[in-house]
């Protein structure tokens, strides 16, 4: 099932005595060309983001800054990730439901997406998910 193939990523530090840098490259450390990136910050505690599924795009999430928490279900079992050092992620493929919770007040989620922006490809109804799901599944 897709459930097996979302997995935590960790990238190569470098760096010296000025700082650390981490470099992220499409089909080298991530398992497709980025097409998008956007980040999430601003959020606390209370607030839940994601709350949907992609039918096309994969993701691969980063907590550049701070800490947050990611939800991953597949319409038969879920999984919460611990998102809280900047040279870690977690890579998402398509059709896995996805909420991003518990934000740390300096948390910046970095995002980037196999994919730009199309509305029609996201599904945010949970039920028509599950049907989505098991009748491709």
């Amino acid at each position: 099932m897709t459930m097996d193939r979302n997995k935590m990523i960790e990238f190569k530090q470098n760096g010296d005595d000025r700082g650390k840098l981490v470099v992220v490259e499409g089909m080298k450390d991530i398992p497709f060309d980025i097409k998008r990136i956007f980040y999430i910050y601003g959020s606390d505690t209370t607030v839940v983001r994601g709350q949907h599924a992609n039918r096309r795009s994969e993701f691969v999430l980063i907590n550049v800054c701070g800490s947050s928490k990611v939800r991953v279900r597949d319409g038969k079992k879920d999984e919460v990730f611990v998102l809280d050092k900047p040279h870690t992620g977690i890579y998402l493929p398509k059709m896995l439901w996805k909420d991003m919770y518990d934000f740390s007040e300096d948390s910046i989620l970095l995002c980037l997406a196999s994919e730009a922006y199309d509305s029609s490809e996201y599904i945010r109804d949970f039920d028509e998910y599950i049907k989505e799901v098991n009748k491709n599944g």
